[in-house]
């Protein structure tokens, strides 16, 4: 008579041996074709050229001054920048915003809302803002200008016109957002 192995014994039917050295291996392995496999995604994938949208911003300008809103905006922008988003919020206490990008691709912002100040460096600059000292732009909206920056490198100037406040902000140098200031007007287009 044949003896029967016993379950668990080494001559058992359908186990193995287990070691750490085989554990290791087999997961320096499944280490080694996900790392293959991300390597040869990276070289095959196809990064798009995504270029920003340019907007016309006068033709909203021409929209919210028909309507009766005193909006503030440039005439023109300075060579090699150019709109890149708008916003329109009609109604009676409406608001304007404009975004655009300068000719070295930084961020400049322009927005026109009655909120307090406060309010609105949370929203477009930064929670933590630190007001500077007041500056003196020449403008056709306003000469006298609050400044504010952050830890990111953010800088905004803000005026009041009437019940609203003009912040100009972003991360373009502050010589190019008091450029944008300067040329600041409420004249009508048409």
């Amino acid at each position: 008579m044949s003896e029967v192995p016993q379950s668990g014994s080494p001559n058992s039917p359908g186990r193995y041996q287990r070691s750490t050295g085989g554990l290791v291996g087999a997961l320096l392995i499944t280490l080694l074709l996900i790392l293959g496999f991300v390597g040869f995604r990276a070289l095959n994938r196809d990064n798009p050229d995504i270029k920003p949208t340019r907007v016309d911003y006068l033709s909203a300008v021409d929209a919210a001054q028909q309507s009766g809103f005193k909006v503030v905006y440039p005439p023109t922008l300075p060579s090699g920048w150019f709109a890149d988003s708008i916003h329109m919020t009609p109604g009676d206490r409406p608001a304007w915003g404009m975004g655009m990008l300068t000719a070295d691709g930084r961020f400049a912002g322009l927005r026109q809302e009655d909120a307090p100040v406060d309010e609105l460096l949370k929203t477009y600059v930064d929670e933590n803002a630190s007001e500077g000292p007041k500056v003196h732009i020449d403008s056709p909206v306003a000469s006298t200008w609050r400044s504010y920056s952050d830890s990111g490198g953010d800088h905004a100037y803000a005026t009041e016109l009437g019940r609203d406040v003009v912040l100009v902000y972003g991360s373009a140098s502050t010589e190019d957002l008091k450029a944008l200031a300067g040329e600041l007007t409420t004249a009508p287009r048409r």
